[in-house]
């Protein structure tokens, strides 16, 4: 179990505030998630945690109890923490695959010995992911998701999730009674209107930087062209150089 670059971002990341060193290499898409996430970054990280845990905990309890047999397909990873890290959120989140009583709660550093696994992607990825909208070898090849450490849990985990009809929204308005029908329909709404927003937002994203993006390229090929004009150039003079003399001595 590689364990070590896990527990080294942990701790980077509860230092360094929302910058940790495992999400250097990923960029968090233009979304509406990433605008909250950058309006949370100043607020201390125990609010979040003071009020997110009690959620948390019965989103947890109300998927565990729709999915029963969920994490008893981890097999020997059942008892592996899960670090689960949305890139445009400035908190990340641990879960603990305990059979008898699966948790959820907002990571701390203090925690970082724990961690046996990450899986780092955006949250609307990881939702996807986790309600089985896409592919995870898909998002794994296109980078949209990262995965460190065991990745035989992470496996493990993925296969366990696969094997469930997962939809948060309906496992936590399952006991809502007669106003899970008129919240469902309201978060789903919300849901919604939160990915054509996020579309949108890409859309406007790629025409700021087509330009720039573009002249980006046409700089790299002029860079390009100048580095191979300058290499034939030196083969030239060294091919001068070390050409043998024709001159013969006089008679």
């Amino acid at each position: 179990m590689l364990k070590s670059p896990v527990m080294n971002d942990f701790q980077d990341r509860a230092e360094d505030g929302a910058a940790g060193a495992g999400r250097s290499g990923m960029v968090p898409p233009f979304s509406p998630v990433l605008l909250g996430g950058l309006l949370l970054s100043p607020i201390p990280p125990a609010v979040p945690r003071l009020l997110l845990q009690p959620i948390l905990r019965a989103a947890m309890a109300a998927v565990a109890s729709q999915h029963p047999g969920m994490f008893e397909r981890l097999g020997p990873y059942a008892n592996t923490v899960f670090l689960i890290d949305p890139i445009d959120l400035p908190i990340r989140f641990l879960l603990r695959a305990d059979v008898r009583q699966p948790r959820l709660s907002v990571a701390r550093a203090a925690d970082a010995g724990e961690v046996g696994a990450t899986i780092r992607g955006s949250l609307l990825a990881l939702i996807d992911l986790l309600e089985g909208r896409v592919d995870g070898d898909a998002l794994f090849f296109s980078r949209a998701l990262v995965i460190e450490g065991d990745t035989e849990a992470v496996v493990a985990l993925r296969n366990a999730v696969d094997g469930e009809e997962i939809d948060i929204i309906d496992d936590i308005l399952v006991r809502a009674g007669p106003l899970a029908r008129p919240a469902r329909r309201a978060a789903k709404r919300l849901r919604r209107l939160a990915r054509r927003a996020g579309s949108d937002m890409a859309l406007l994203q790629d025409a700021l930087l087509q330009p720039a993006m573009e002249r980006l390229a046409a700089q790299a090929a002029a860079v390009d062209h100048l580095r191979q004009t300058m290499s034939r150039g030196k083969s030239s003079r060294r091919r001068r150089t070390t050409q043998p003399s024709t001159a013969t001595a006089p008679e």
